[in-house]
């Protein structure tokens, strides 16, 4: 009896000396530089967002902030790692819209989705631009989707590769739209636009950053945005649902998650603080001439995000037979 009352109380000291080990470690928070992982190479969105946000975010937590650049099969070789990292608030993953589309398409994912990655916050949203080669002769998203109907099986659309956020806006297009066409995967978005600025592809759901001044020069016609008002960058392009599709609205998001179990009090620094930087007039001032709007949320908010999105994507794959290559 004695030896199992030294055990209890043995355990219960443990515990307290745990939980107060824990407590010290949320007050400390943060004592050495953290990381942002990023599943893609420089310079795209998820890189973008997490470079400024970093530079930032070091200043204000008075700790440097490292992005570090992990690409691989779709941002999913970043995410596991990450989801194998300790819920600490020193190990950060850098998203796009693809992580989304990633849990649609593979089959077999080192991590699950929504069960081992937790939102700290939305960072951004950006826009597509439905963009055709001027040698097309189409003008409008209505004679495209005429000649697409016209035409079945014979027009192409590009992206910047199977489950990217690009060929999933086109799919939904098309499933809106009701039409057939054929999906010529890419690369990457640079590939996808030569294609079809050259003309041998009919049309590319291209994000606006990279589009937009393409379509200033002339070189590319934009027939309609994806957002449910026309965009200051390209005011003389009306929306897609303008355009003939009712209820199209598809944008490309940017977002910023944590391990699961993340403390809340760590989790809530993090999203205050980023949230502050986001609504700064400087980031704001910077990311708009790329096409790129500050969407700070709450974890909650993010994490439904994801989900919805995750559902929308599972439906669209399924229905146009799109699987991890």
């Amino acid at each position: 009896m004695a030896s199992q009352k030294v055990l209890v109380v043995t355990a219960l000291v443990l515990s307290v000396s745990s939980v107060a080990s824990a407590a010290r470690a949320q007050d400390d928070y943060p004592n050495r530089p953290l990381r942002i992982v990023v599943g893609f190479t420089p310079g795209g969105g998820p890189d973008i967002t997490a470079r400024h946000i970093a530079q930032r975010l070091s200043e204000r937590l008075k700790q440097q902030v490292i992005v570090e650049n992990r690409p691989g099969a779709g941002g999913t070789v970043a995410a596991g790692q990450v989801a194998r990292s300790a819920p600490d608030g020193y190990t950060i993953l850098s998203v796009s819209s693809a992580h989304a589309a990633a849990a649609a398409i593979y089959s077999k994912l080192p991590y699950d989705t929504l069960k081992d990655l937790a939102g700290i916050t939305e960072t951004a949203s950006s826009k597509y631009v439905l963009v055709v080669p001027p040698s097309l002769g189409i003008k409008s998203v209505d004679e495209l989707i005429a000649a697409a109907k016209a035409r079945p099986g014979q027009i192409n659309f590009s992206s910047a590769g199977v489950g990217s956020g690009t060929h999933f806006a086109a799919e939904i297009f098309k499933n809106m739209a009701a039409i057939d066409v054929v999906h010529v995967p890419n690369k990457g978005i640079p590939e996808a636009m030569n294609e079809t600025v050259a003309g041998r592809i009919q049309f590319f759901m291209a994000p606006i950053a990279n589009a937009m001044n393409l379509v200033r020069d002339g070189r590319l016609l934009g027939l309609g945005v994806s957002s449910r008002s026309r965009d200051e960058l390209l005011p003389h392009v009306p929306t897609i649902d303008e355009g003939g599709v009712t209820g199209y609205r598809q944008e490309l998001w940017f977002g910023l998650l944590a391990p699961a179990g993340l403390p809340r009090p760590i989790l809530s620094r993090l999203n205050a603080e980023i949230g502050r930087i986001l609504a700064d007039d400087d980031t704001r001032n910077r990311w708009a001439p790329i096409g790129m709007e500050p969407r700070p949320t709450s974890p909650d908010e993010f994490d439904r995000l994801i989900a919805a999105e995750i559902a929308l994507y599972t439906r669209i794959a399924r229905a146009a037979n799109i699987t991890s290559q």
